[in-house]
């Protein structure tokens, strides 16, 4: 009988959906952000969006409202997959964090600190998939993620109100219809 279990160790669970608009097909990319909402960690609950934007002057921003969750990311998780989200010189900038919206028409973010309110919006969705990648299956990195993706086919983030420029791009993972904007909830990490 196969275990029900997996024998790997939790390294936390929450959310870490993301947006990444280009110029357009085969373009640059023009915003890349990550905004994680954390349930269970290390370094206990709470919020991080990091942000590269056209408006930010493609300088990297950190938003929290738990500024050890935020380093902690950037050591554990960001460093494989964004690197320039993982330069712990950046400051962390103190913000409030909400949603609103609903899966299947659109979702919104927003981050809110003391100068800056950000909007981070998904709408257009695909069918939801799982996706599953085991453990150390990913050559340099020691982590598996399990995550329910919801594709946006379109996404939008906004800073002070100004649209940032760019679209979502179409793209397949496995088998699935995907996108460079998702949801991604119910996430959870886990290493040997």
């Amino acid at each position: 009988m196969v275990s029900p279990t997996d024998p790997n160790k939790i390294v936390l669970t929450g959310e870490n959906s993301f947006i990444r608009l280009h110029e357009g097909q085969g373009g640059p990319l023009l915003t890349r952000s990550s905004h994680w909402r954390i349930l269970l960690s290390p370094a206990g609950p709470g919020h991080v969006l990091y942000l590269k934007s056209d408006l930010t002057n493609d300088e990297v921003r950190i938003y929290s409202d738990n500024i050890a969750l935020a380093r902690w990311l950037q050591g554990e998780i960001e460093t494989f997959l964004f690197p320039e989200f993982a330069d712990d010189s950046v400051p962390v900038t103190d913000a409030i964090f909400n949603n609103s919206g609903d899966h299947r028409s659109f979702w919104t973010e927003t981050v809110e600190s003391e100068e800056e309110t950000i909007a981070l919006t998904w709408h257009d969705f695909a069918e939801p998939y799982m996706l599953t990648v085991g453990a150390g299956t990913v050559e340099g990195r020691p982590h598996g993620v399990y995550s329910c993706f919801i594709p946006a086919r379109k996404a939008q983030m906004t800073l002070n109100g100004i649209v940032a420029r760019g679209v979502t791009l179409s793209e397949m993972r496995g088998d699935k219809e995907s996108s460079s904007s998702c949801l991604a909830w119910s996430e959870t990490w886990v290493k040997p």
